[in-house]
């Protein structure tokens, strides 16, 4: 995050929005109301303005305009804390206690620094005889007495989103007072909430130095090293929490989403299982326990929970598209009925939505509906593409200055440098490329560890490229030339050092992250001897199946034709970079050859990683493991050819994809 405090200049509507606040300081409510009026006509969408024009209308005792103005906010801003607060206030003026409680409770759970909420539901439950609920209030009420405002200020203002300001105020009050736990933990998670994950964790360490006892911190600390794949040492944190409070859910979710982190999956499905004792109801959880048991391939089960959990909440859309990613799911006309009408709610929100797209694209194209099919998965990337914030530029731009960087004369100089050990493999290119194949046949060999795709590289990288990143010339991979023998040596031990928790004993371990193609230069540098496998698909199948796949996390170019087409020609420029570069160290296995000759090409991978041949890896969908990714249910079936042209039955939508790709067609073999 940037440390600097000089802030922007206000801009108009910023200056009038302050203008029309001093207005109803002053009680001149009229005119405040008057220019929030005015100004809504060219920002319907001001959230400020509104509200002001509410609050100001509630003064004026013309409540059941205000009220109106709050439910046009709302169908805005439906997580705004304090059109809430606002609510709950014009219920008590209308003295209708039940419905100001419902309303300031939903500020108060949307964002706990409100202490006028706080101070009106005290006095709200005291007045109604309920003595316990307004204890709990007026503890809250001490609490927030205790805190500097700023830090009240800051977390309101976090609490709704606006990040910026409350970064502002919260620096600048640590700049004047030093170190103040909250502050350093709102700080922090403010860091979190933008994913600058490690002053987040820098942050919230030094916070727990001054306050070991801070549990709220601590659990902050443990999410963002479990949001930085540094499971381990999470995991010591989570242990303390749970010392503490061993039946707490959110401590317990930690716990479980650490042990999948580490492959531990049967200890998740325990911890999932302990939570749903306490919540048996919860479609979160439900969904959870189902993720964890298809992973391990227990399906039938896993089925029910996705089941159980699409029941608790009808239009939690990632439970039927989980449903539909293990690929061999059919729905029934009852499910497909309840998906659609759904999906047509104007009740459900963006994320519910592209998932229900998702799933009914893939459920019409199991039933042969294409037409239909293609309509929804259109959808469903169109919605999803709209909230991404992808930038094919600085993929290209990042392969360019690779090719500048890493060239032939520029590996021959550093010949012999980095770790020596050759434990690692790495199987990368696109996702969708058979690359869960070719990890379930090596997986299967005796000498071979199967992991996941570990994000060891991908944190490597980020740390140098440092803090403040220039994505339009970025330091990565520039760098590279500055790193010095030791330098590569030191990172090749901490990426051997930080995968052996993923590790049982076997000498070999496979690395499956397929992002990190763009990175071979510095594995190369960084580990000589490991073994680097480029699994590749043939175009149109390969970008047809991302377009129909929606991903857990990442992978945002996939949710458009353009994207996925210019993803998948940077990435044969880049091949052929390192193919040119790094003559010989690379095996390219094809999807399709695989298919044909399956045995003729598990040979091949094997000599090439100088591993002995073992049957089990040609009979590799008898290999009990666990698999995380979309492919898991279909590398625990035998080799299929089924899936090698299906991009054709939607051939007739698929002519912006061809044209997009050019002559990658027909040169990706190359």
């Amino acid at each position: 995050m940037d440390s600097t405090l000089a802030a922007a200049p206000a801009s108009p509507t910023e200056l009038e929005v302050g203008r029309l606040r001093q207005l109803q300081k002053a009680g001149r409510h009229d005119e405040a109301l008057d220019g929030a009026r005015s100004r809504l006509r060219d920002l319907p969408e001001n959230r400020d303005l509104w509200l002001i024009a509410a609050i100001s209308l509630r003064y004026l005792l013309r409540v059941d305009e205000a009220l109106e103005t709050l439910a046009q906010l709302e169908a805005l801003q439906p997580r705004f804390s304090r059109l809430h607060e606002e609510r709950g206030l014009c219920h008590v003026v209308r003295k209708d206690a039940p419905r100001a409680i419902e309303a300031l409770l939903w500020a108060v759970n949307m964002n706990p620094a409100l202490p006028v909420s706080w101070r009106m539901l005290e006095r709200l439950y005291r007045m109604t005889g309920d003595a316990e609920n307004a204890v709990t209030a007026a503890a809250h009420v001490a609490t927030l007495a205790q805190l500097p405002p700023e830090v009240v200020t800051a977390t309101s203002l976090f609490s709704d989103g606006e990040l910026g300001p409350a970064e502002q105020i919260v620096r600048a009050y640590l700049l004047r007072h030093g170190d103040h736990v909250e502050a350093m933990r709102l700080l922090a998670r403010i860091g979190i909430a933008r994913d600058v994950l490690d002053d987040a964790e820098v942050l919230l360490d030094a916070a727990l130095t001054l306050a070991p006892d801070y549990q709220a911190a601590r659990h902050d600390y443990a999410d963002t090293l479990v949001k930085r794949h540094k499971y381990a040492q999470a995991r010591q944190e989570i242990d303390r929490l749970l010392q503490i409070a061993p039946r707490h859910p959110d401590y317990l979710m930690l716990a479980a989403t650490t042990a999948v982190g580490l492959g531990e999956n049967e200890r998740a499905i325990g911890l999932y299982e302990e939570m749903l004792a306490d919540a048996p109801d919860s479609p979160d959880v439900h969904l959870w326990i189902a993720h964890a048991l298809k992973t391990v391939g227990r399906v039938p089960e896993a089925i029910e929970a996705y089941q159980a959990a699409a029941a608790g909440r009808p239009n939690f859309g990632d439970a039927y598209w989980s449903l539909a990613n293990l690929k061999t799911y059919r729905f029934s006309d009852v499910e497909m009925a309840r998906m659609r009408a759904e999906e047509a709610s104007a009740s459900t929100g963006l994320v519910d939505r592209y998932h229900l797209n998702f799933a009914l694209g893939k459920a019409l194209e199991d039933r042969g509906e294409t037409a239909d099919s293609w309509s929804y998965y259109e959808r469903g990337n169109a919605l999803k593409r709209s909230e991404s914030r992808y930038r094919p530029e600085i993929l290209e731009t990042n392969t360019r200055q690779q090719i500048e960087v890493c060239t032939p004369d520029f590996f021959a100089r550093r010949s012999g440098w980095g770790d020596p050990r050759p434990d690692p493999i790495f199987i990368l290119g696109l996702p969708r490329s058979g690359s869960t194949l070719l990890e379930q046949i090596l997986a299967s060999h005796s000498r071979v560890e199967g992991t996941q795709e570990l994000a060891d590289i991908q944190r490597i990288v980020l740390d140098l490229q440092g803090r403040e990143a220039n994505l339009d010339d970025p330091r990565y991979p520039k760098v590279l030339a500055e790193l010095t023998e030791a330098d590569f040596r030191r990172l090749g031990e901490t990426y051997l050092l930080d995968t052996q928790v993923y590790r049982s004993g076997k000498p070999r371990f496979i690395d499956k992250m397929p992002n990190n193609f763009r990175h071979i230069g510095l594995i190369h540098l960084m580990l000589p001897n490991a073994r680097i496998i480029d699994a590749r698909r043939d175009p149109m199948s390969c970008c047809f199946s991302n377009l129909k796949q929606l991903f857990a996390q990442g992978q945002e170019f996939a949710y458009s034709v353009e994207d996925i087409a210019r993803y998948y020609r940077t990435y044969l420029e880049l091949m052929r970079h390192w193919d040119a570069a790094l003559p010989g160290r690379i095996l390219r296995v094809q999807h399709e050859d695989v298919v044909e000759d399956l045995e003729g090409n598990v040979r091949r991978m094997l000599d090439y990683c100088g591993l002995p041949f073992e049957p089990a890896c040609v009979e590799f969908h008898k290999t009990e493991r666990s698999v995380r990714t979309p492919s898991s249910e279909q590398v625990r079936q035998p080799i299929f050819r089924d899936g090698l042209d299906q991009w054709k039955q939607y051939e007739a939508w698929l002519g912006p994809l061809l044209a997009a790709l050019g002559d990658a067609v027909d040169t990706y073999r190359d």
